[in-house]
């Protein structure tokens, strides 16, 4: 038997290049943000996002222990700090925990298409704070998209067809800046139903080029209007009087505003364009793909579209739309001490790395740090929660647990889900088997089945065990292993492999 196959092997947070810069800068951040603002500082729950960060993966703070029922084996696992910001792997685990829910318990068997609104740079610094004006200009786009599927419907006879649409707030550009924008993904139809009879749902035909701009235009027309009515009209300038992130926190909105603008806050190069890196050229004019759409800074793009019984992609789609904004593999430390930063793909421009320094690095995952308590996952049409036809909606073309079953690796899903087949809550061994297809509550020893026997969080427990371990016991982590040699602004960044 290979033991060795599809093992899990814990990950080092404290050698990650996003732990070491953290705890070696977080106090030169946060001193550098309070001169900024005459000493007034930044809002608590950013300062408890990034301490929380250190504690995150680190034995030393806390841990299960399982054990082997046939061997005796003990594995540590250590307990996560659970942040919405920018943890690579409380995001993850997010990501996946929430599409298996949303397909699972959700999304009906229908094909779905998902529609991304970008927003001007303005009122991407406005909805950074104001979570109620977030709502309400997604609202305003939810209503717009709902209505294009009606008309479309009631076109082709069907006088009450109804859709719905699950959107996620993202905070977050492919460069680490803050651009608060909608991934919605709506169902690519509508539903009908006859007084006594079930619902149908009446597939709808794809969107041209000219509807999709047409339906961004009403949505700017209307997004206008809305900010009009709240007194926010578009020629308002920057961080006026009426500026609730300014009057929070000066040292936020300071940063928050560079970060839109893609330009540092702090420190000798305030006010300077991010570095790039790369192949750079000058910038060409950008062309439009198919169903894609832009006006005077709003932009619609519809041309991903997802089959009724294409689960897997479903699935897919569903975690790229609640996918974290950093990824570990993309981050290298320099000889330096800057950051260097691999973008997922290379800009227009030739631009394939970005380059910060460590307070301009920690400042751009401040900015991506949302308010506490605001719901970053909202529904309209039919999925609305009040919705009277909700119920029968996320039933619709269900086959009850047999049609989840084929999805569920490896069979064990439901008893280490905690009983329920509905439950939105997974653990951590489903979510490893749901998003990688690997058995983490496998013994390396003799292939058994290791369990839960006790959690430890007491601070003198865990340094007598991991001192009989043998494990580092202090609450500061290592050095990284080693950083690569430092490089010029002006050279081209290297090639370099994914870790295995």
């Amino acid at each position: 038997m290979d033991l060795d196959h599809a093992m899990y092997r814990p990950r080092h947070a404290e050698a990650s290049v996003l732990h070491v810069v953290i705890r070696q800068h977080l106090d030169e951040f946060l001193c550098a943000a309070a001169d900024r603002a005459d000493g007034a500082g930044l809002p608590e729950f950013i300062a408890r996002e990034f301490r929380e960060f250190l504690t995150c993966g680190v034995l030393a703070h806390g841990f299960a222990r399982v054990r082997c029922g046939r061997c005796a084996l003990e594995r540590l696992v250590p307990f996560s700090c659970k942040g919405r910001g920018f943890c690579p792997s409380c995001g993850g685990r997010r990501m996946t925990e929430r599409a298996a829910h949303l397909v699972d318990a959700v999304l009906p068997a229908v094909p779905v298409r998902q529609w991304v609104l970008t927003l001007p740079y303005r009122l991407r610094y406005l909805l950074a704070w104001e979570h109620g004006l977030t709502r309400a200009v997604l609202a305003v786009y939810a209503r717009a998209l709902l209505g294009f599927y009606r008309r479309q419907a009631h076109r082709h006879g069907i006088r009450d067809g109804r859709t719905g649409t699950l959107t996620v707030v993202q905070r977050f550009g492919s460069g680490l800046n803050l651009n608060v924008h909608f991934h919605t993904v709506a169902f690519d139809g509508v539903f009908s139903r006859t007084p006594a009879g079930p619902l149908t749902f009446h597939p709808a035909i794809p969107p041209t080029d000219a509807e999709v701009a047409n339906v961004l235009d009403l949505i700017r027309r209307r997004v206008r209007r809305l900010l009009r009515h709240r007194g926010l009209e578009p020629g308002d300038e920057g961080a006026g009087p009426d500026d609730a992130l300014a009057e929070t926190s000066r040292a936020l909105a300071g940063i928050v505003g560079a970060s839109v603008q893609g330009r540092v806050a702090l420190g000798p190069r305030a006010g300077s364009r991010v570095r790039r890196l790369g192949d750079l050229r000058p910038s060409a004019v950008e062309t439009r793909g198919p169903r894609q759409a832009h006006l005077e800074g709003f932009d619609l793009h519809a041309n991903v579209w997802v089959g009724a019984h294409d689960r897997a992609r479903r699935e897919q789609l569903c975690r790229y739309l609640l996918r974290p904004p950093l990824a570990d593999d993309r981050l290298q430390l320099l000889g330096d001490g800057r950051v260097r930063v691999r973008l997922k793909r290379p800009w227009s421009d030739g631009t394939t790395h970005l380059l910060f320094e460590p307070v301009e690095f920690l400042e751009k995952l401040a900015a991506l740090t949302p308010r506490p308590a605001i719901n970053l996952i909202l529904y309209h049409g039919v999925l609305a929660p009040h919705a009277r036809w909700r119920p029968a909606v996320v039933a619709y073309g269900r086959l009850g647990d047999a049609a989840t079953a084929p999805h569920e690796p490896m069979g064990r899903a439901e008893a280490e889900r905690g009983g329920a087949a509905r439950s939105r809550y997974w653990t951590w061994a489903a979510l490893m088997r749901r998003a990688f297809d690997l058995d983490v509550l496998r013994c390396p020893r003799c292939a058994g089945r290791m369990e839960l026997i006790a959690t430890v969080d007491d601070p003198a427990v865990i340094h007598r065990i991991l001192a009989h371990l043998e494990l580092p016991s202090a609450r500061d982590g290592p050095e990284p292993a080693a950083a690569v040699p430092p490089l010029r602004d002006d050279q081209p960044a290297p090639p370099f492999a994914r870790p295995s």
